[in-house]
C-alpha cells in the first residue's frame, strides 16, 4: 500500500513540473551554450546533437559541445554544419584541445547525426517531433542517430515534453531514463530490491505511471541529487520522509 502513496506523491510532483510554464532549462550554468540549447525555434539541431554527445562524461560539459563548436565556426548554422566533412568535425573536436572524453568516436557521432538530420528531416531537426507525433515515434527517432540508446532517446522526448512543452499524442513511451540517483532512490523508497536492473527500474517505473513512466523522472532524480545522497542524507528536509521506509 505504500508504494501506492509513494507514487502518488511522486507523479503529482512530475505533474507539477510538467504543467508549469515553459522557462529557460539550465542544462550547463553556461549562459550562452544554455540559450543556444534553448532556441528551438532556430537551432533545434543544437539540442538533438547535445543529446547526441551525453554520454560517458559529465553531462554539464558534454552539453556544451555544441556551443563550443559554434564558437569555433563562428555561428551554428545548419547548413554550415552540414558542409562539414568528417574530417573537419574530429579537427573541431580536438584541437586545440579535446571537446570529449572519447572524441575520435563523438567526432562520428556528431558527423552523423548531422546528415541524419539532413537527409531525414530536410535539414531541420524540429521535424524530429513536429506535428504531434506519438513517443513511441519520438523516441525511435532518436535511436536512429548513432551511439543513442534507450536511455538518451527517452531522456530527449521527456525533455522536449516537460521542459520545453512540445505536444504528443501520447506519452506511454517517455521511460524513466536510469541512473545512480534514480536507482538510489527507488531502492531507499522500497520500490525495487537491490541490485535490482535497469529493465527492473523501467517496467516499475511503467507500472507506478502507466500513462507516462518519464514523469518520475525528474522528482527522482532531483530528491537523489538534492537530499537522498549516497552517503549522509537529508532526509529531514526531503518531501518523501513521511513515506519512505528508511525514515519510519
Amino acid at each position: 500500500m505504500n508504494s501506492h502513496r509513494i507514487a502518488e506523491i511522486l507523479v503529482d510532483k512530475g505533474k507539477t513540473l510538467f504543467d508549469s510554464p515553459r522557462n529557460i532549462v539550465t542544462f550547463t550554468g553556461n549562459v550562452q551554450a544554455d540559450t543556444l540549447l534553448n532556441d528551438l525555434e532556430n537551432t533545434p539541431h543544437a539540442f538533438v546533437l547535445a543529446c547526441v554527445m551525453d554520454r560517458q562524461m559529465k553531462a554539464e560539459l558534454a552539453w556544451q559541445i555544441p556551443y563550443f563548436i559554434s564558437e569555433k565556426l563562428g555561428n551554428f548554422n545548419f547548413q554550415t554544419l552540414a558542409a562539414l566533412s568528417s574530417q573537419e568535425v574530429e579537427k573541431l573536436m580536438t584541437v586545440p584541445s579535446p571537446l570529449h572524453r572519447f572524441p575520435s568516436e563523438m567526432s562520428k557521432n556528431f558527423y552523423f547525426a548531422v546528415q541524419t538530420i539532413s537527409k531525414n528531416y530536410g535539414g531541420v531537426a524540429s521535424n524530429i517531433w513536429s506535428g504531434r507525433p506519438s513517443s513511441a515515434e519520438v523516441v525511435y527517432r532518436f535511436l536512429q542517430f548513432r551511439g543513442v540508446g534507450q536511455k538518451i532517446g527517452t531522456m530527449a522526448a521527456n525533455i522536449l515534453a516537460r521542459d520545453f512543452k512540445v505536444e504528443f499524442s501520447d506519452y506511454y513511451s517517455i521511460d524513466i531514463s536510469v541512473d545512480v540517483h534514480i536507482r538510489r532512490v527507488f531502492y531507499r523508497l522500497g520500490l525495487i530490491p537491490d541490485q535490482a536492473s535497469n529493465e527492473q527500474i523501467i517496467f516499475r517505473a511503467r507500472a507506478l505511471s502507466p500513462q507516462f513512466p518519464g514523469l518520475l523522472d525528474l522528482p527522482v532524480w532531483e530528491i537523489g541529487r538534492t537530499w537522498c545522497k549516497p552517503s549522509e542524507p537529508i532526509c529531514s528536509e526531503c518531501y518523501m520522509q513521511q513515506v519512505c521506509p528508511k525514515t519510519l
